[in-house]
């Protein structure tokens, strides 16, 4: 735990992280399991981008929701994986707002993204496996 934070705070931080984590392997299964990376990479052509992304983008959503999961780095996991959604924001934009649209809406992307920042700023939680000071903010306070 951090000792500078209350332990409801950083437990509550560490449910942040868990659950983030676990959003993010759903992500990346759904693209597994129900589409299929073949059929990931023909929907990724069909939207303009090269099909062989679909393949790092799984692995970034896996392995970095596993990263999140038992507190690797993760507050810099997630400050990575903001991208990944952001483009996902920009294909989904036009579908309206409800991701059950046809074609998906953009407000789950944009919560990914939300929380993914979230944790950035809020840091590890209690129970992270590794830390690390890099890629931290920085606040510094007015005098």
């Amino acid at each position: 735990m951090n000792a500078s934070l209350p332990p409801s705070t950083d437990l509550g931080i560490a449910v942040l992280r868990v659950s983030l984590g676990v959003m993010w392997i759903a992500h990346a299964l759904l693209k597994l399991f129900v589409f299929t990376l073949p059929g990931t990479a023909q929907y990724f052509e069909s939207i303009g981008f090269p099909g062989q992304l679909a393949y790092p983008v799984f692995a970034a959503e896996l392995c970095g929701g596993l990263a999140l999961l038992f507190g690797i780095y993760a507050r810099q996991v997630a400050l990575a994986l903001v991208p990944v959604m952001a483009v996902a924001v920009s294909v989904h934009v036009p579908n309206g707002w409800v991701h059950t649209s046809p074609g998906g809406g953009w407000e789950y992307p944009v919560f990914l993204i939300a929380t993914s920042i979230a944790l950035w700023l809020l840091g590890d939680g209690a129970a992270a496996i590794k830390r690390s000071p890099l890629w931290v903010p920085q606040l510094r306070v007015a005098k």
